[in-house]
């Protein structure tokens, strides 16, 4: 792998590369009964946020105490019902417009794909492995939702991963962070990365923009402007 064009792809996956619906809240519901015994009367909001920082708000919200054994517990609680639940997600949900496709454009020898993502690693697995978009991802270097709640955080634990993994470096805009919201960006700016924006979530073009990205697309199916951003003038 080229040191002097390596890059590292870091996707998000919820309204980036996949959406699941209403099946988000019957995995919540399934982790929160089987950790509390109880049925589960508030989610916390789950846009652009870590799985740690939803379930904390969630347990405080139903009155359970958010300590680390719980928060633990539910994590695994939230892997099982997730892998559980894999058939639903495959029959309401869908991957979004040109995400396989994206997947497959940048595929090249000198550029590692992974994620960062609220979802833990077993959910992000299951969510990608649903859709058929699992191949060609490394989730080993990935930043996830158990890893903290500061999306920066995840990006530099990513980055930090993925250069331990393969010999290369993957410093300030090397790395490429490709999410739908504004929380996106801002991690990917925090921590020094290339930020792409993309409008297939609630976040429009313009809010994405507005944001600060460093580019913006109306959905992945722009594969030329995404190779030309992360592969360069010779990977088109």
């Amino acid at each position: 792998m080229s040191q002097r064009d390596a890059a590292l792809v870091l996707w998000d996956v919820d309204h980036t590369l996949v959406s699941i619906g209403g099946v988000s809240r019957a995995i919540y519901e399934s982790a929160f009964s089987s950790v509390t015994g109880r049925p589960l009367r508030q989610l916390a909001s789950m846009v652009g946020r870590t799985e740690r920082a939803i379930i904390i708000e969630t347990l405080k919200l139903n009155d359970v105490e958010a300590s680390q054994a719980s928060v633990s517990k539910f994590y695994t609680a939230l892997g099982a019902a997730a892998q559980e639940l894999e058939g639903r997600i495959r029959e309401s949900g869908y991957a979004l417009p040109g995400a396989l496709e994206a997947i497959s454009a940048l595929q090249a020898e000198h550029v590692v794909q992974s994620v960062v993502t609220g979802n833990i690693r077993p959910i992000a697995k299951t969510k990608l492995q649903a859709f058929g978009l699992a191949d060609g991802i490394d989730l080993d270097v990935g930043g996830y939702g158990d890893d903290g709640s500061d999306r920066a955080d995840l990006v530099r634990l990513a980055r930090e991963r993925a250069e331990t993994k393969y010999p290369a470096s993957f410093a300030g805009k090397r790395t490429f962070v490709i999410g739908d919201t504004p929380h996106d960006i801002k991690g990917a700016h925090d921590a020094g990365a290339f930020a792409v924006g993309v409008a297939t979530g609630s976040s429009s073009v313009e809010v994405l923009m507005e944001s600060g990205a460093d580019l913006v697309l109306a959905d992945l199916s722009n594969r030329e402007a995404l190779r030309a951003a992360i592969l360069g003038p010779r990977g088109i």
